[in-house]
């Protein structure tokens, strides 16, 4: 119901979920501080809440009311998500990895602990040599898991509004001719020619520039990044 001539102030709770949910990212922005404002009101509708999106695909919408309810009526997540070690959004791993505490801290907006988690996991995808080092090499990043890769960037994507992710990222780039120099700045990793400090100076919130995470160590120069952004599964999301 998109085209109707109700005004914003004056929906009911049913009609700004279904606008909620149905319109383009353009069309939700107006509306995000408004489902937080109503969080009350949408504990209330119950175990249907969330009837209208698909916890297998990476519509932020879904992620966005889960947040508020997160942080304003937490008591109503009880029966919207399946499990509480697993959480609402289904992420699977080819290789057994246990996405559950990602998805938590990104649940609760702990963005700078949800970045290490993803650290981990990227390691953890890259082979036992990689956690032993603490890092990963760009020849690494080939045979990771298109289906482990891809549930890191849903859990993003869904929980920072479709502000965050590889796919963010990627995207990004494209619209900056593929040119790395420029992307730095533009997500905040890079200040005056200057490489932004971590932890300490990146934004951990859903203010921070689009794109801005997760980070992945830029030190060593543009080739992990690249490979990362470049791997076949990611790529398939873009088109």
């Amino acid at each position: 119901m998109l085209s109707g001539s109700t005004p914003a102030t004056k929906l009911s709770v049913d009609q700004l979920l279904d606008r909620f949910a149905q319109g383009t990212p353009r069309q939700r922005r107006p509306l995000i501080k408004q489902i937080e404002t109503r969080a009350e009101e949408l504990a209330a509708v119950g175990p249907d809440l969330l009837s209208g999106f698909d916890p297998d695909g990476d519509d932020w919408a879904a992620g966005w009311i889960l947040q508020v309810l997160q942080r304003h009526q937490p008591q109503a997540l009880a029966g919207l998500i399946k499990s509480a070690t697993t959480g609402w959004l289904t992420a699977e791993s080819a290789v057994g990895l246990d996405y559950g505490p990602l998805q938590q801290e990104l649940l609760d907006q702990n963005f700078e602990e949800a970045d290490r988690v993803t650290s981990q996991c990227l390691r953890e995808l890259a082979g036992a040599a990689a956690v032993k080092r603490g890092y990963v090499y760009f020849t690494e990043v080939p045979p990771m898991s298109g289906i482990d890769l891809v549930s890191l960037d849903r859990l993003w994507m869904v929980y920072s509004q479709g502000r965050f992710g590889f796919t963010a990222q990627s995207q990004l780039l494209l619209a900056l001719d593929g040119r790395y120099e420029r992307l730095w700045p533009r997500i905040g990793w890079k200040c005056d020619g200057v490489w932004t400090r971590y932890p300490g100076a990146f934004t951990w919130s859903i203010d921070a520039p689009e794109g801005h995470m997760p980070l992945i160590n830029q030190l060593r120069g543009v080739r992990l990044m690249d490979s990362l952004l470049n791997h076949p599964a990611l790529v398939a999301r873009r088109s």
